[in-house]
């Protein structure tokens, strides 16, 4: 009969299969991790659960709860009603999940598998929508950039699943398979969804890659992955059903209106009005920020002054995270976003220049959430969806706890 440890780790497990298996097909899907959350809190009514914390476990706290501190000031300076406080608790939730992942922590099928699952369901979905249905761009229940994006997300770490960890197991060939159609349907979900932002990132995703498994890799097969991936660009554009090549012609018509005629009303022209608006913006309250209905008079303000297009009216985001939180929270927001990427960012890479095979897969797929987020922080205000916050804060736990985990397994066992 299982005792109580092994009934936890198994709970541990399903819930994070779920987190990548249903993130994006159900409503609110990704919100299941929070049931992390709910073992954590109740664990810690119970004496002696409370994990042994590291160094390392206190900076990523740390960094959490300074994000948090920022946008809560942010929401109290704003006298923004109490509801608004919905996402940012979501970062708090993460920590007891954090706390019950360090103690029964999942197992590493469950996180791959989930993950290459959730890409592959999103994947055929997607291309449901867009070739079947006839929708101009694939949409889930978040918005289509969102949507578009996690997709491209659980793709990348498909590929980082299939470059490292599948190569560690004992029925490496069916892992394999599995993680390579969970890239390539990963792929697709975020290109039937017709976002172009999360493609920006892939050269440096694919920089961590080479970081994290190049040594073991010879010159021609680089070169064949990077074939590959260009080969892979090639087709896609070429065939019309993907719309790739319509998106990227539009991107460049978008250009040429803005910036020859003058004409803000396009996707790419629209935010360039509202990053002008938030440079103008900035300089008012660089250090603590306008907060967000503080920024919305001002850009009412803007456009009646004629200084920037009436039709950013409609946004309250600037579709830029960086911009968006130096608006609303200043240098202190700004520098809480960036601690929140390159802390973390900076504790997994120095894990992949070491020598521990089964730490490497788990570290790498750490530094491709947080180069993920930071790619699409620049064309979204990803942080302020539920699912933003939601996968950044409760991945990043997850693949922590599957970190630590591995340190602690003998050299030689096969269990992942």
């Amino acid at each position: 009969m299982p005792n109580r440890a092994s009934c936890a780790v198994l709970f541990s497990s399903i819930v994070v299969f779920l987190t990548g298996a249903i993130a994006l097909v159900v409503p609110s899907g990704y919100s299941v991790a929070l049931l992390l959350s709910l073992a954590g809190v109740a664990a810690l009514c119970v004496p002696g659960f409370f994990p042994k914390l590291e160094r390392r476990d206190g900076w990523l706290i740390a960094v959490f709860l300074f994000y948090f501190a920022v946008w809560a000031l942010e929401i109290w300076r704003d006298g923004q009603p109490a509801s608004t406080l919905d996402k940012p608790v979501r970062i708090l939730l993460a920590l007891p999940a954090l706390f019950w992942l360090l103690r029964y922590p999942p197992s590493g099928k469950a996180f791959w598998g989930g993950v290459a699952v959730g890409a592959i369901v999103v994947g055929l979905w997607a291309g449901w929508q867009k070739l079947a249905l006839g929708l101009e761009r694939a949409e889930g229940f978040t918005s289509t950039i969102q949507f578009g994006n996690i997709s491209m997300l659980l793709g990348m770490l498909s590929l980082t699943g299939l470059a490292g960890w599948s190569q560690l197991q004992q029925r490496r060939w069916s892992w394999g398979v599995l993680l390579a159609l969970g890239v390539l349907f990963g792929f697709l979900g975020s290109i039937f969804s017709g976002s172009r932002g999360g493609w920006v990132g892939v050269p440096f995703i694919l920089l961590v890659l080479v970081r994290a498994y190049g040594k073991g890799l010879r010159p021609s097969q680089l070169w064949s992955l990077l074939g590959g991936v260009v080969a892979l660009g090639a087709c896609l554009y070429a065939l019309p059903a993907t719309g790739v090549k319509e998106r990227v012609n539009s991107a460049f018509s978008d250009l040429e209106l803005y910036f020859q005629e003058d004409n803000p009303v396009s996707s790419l022209g629209g935010r360039f009005e509202l990053w002008k608006a938030g440079s103008y913006a900035v300089q008012e309250h660089p250090l603590l920020g306008m907060g967000s209905k503080g920024y919305i008079a001002y850009r009412d303000q803007l456009i009646a002054d004629g200084k920037v297009d009436s039709s950013i009216s409609e946004f309250t985001h600037l579709h830029n995270e960086y911009i968006d939180i130096s608006v609303k929270r200043g240098v202190l927001g700004l520098v809480s976003l960036l601690l929140l990427y390159l802390v973390p960012l900076r504790m997994f890479m120095r894990m992949l220049g070491e020598s521990r095979a089964r730490r490497q897969p788990y570290a790498a797929a750490g530094a491709v959430l947080c180069v993920s987020y930071m790619d699409f922080g620049l064309s979204q205000t990803f942080l302020s969806h539920n699912s933003g916050v939601m996968v950044l804060f409760f991945m990043m736990v997850i693949i922590w706890s599957l970190i630590r985990a591995a340190e602690r397994e003998p050299a030689a066992a096969l269990k992942a």
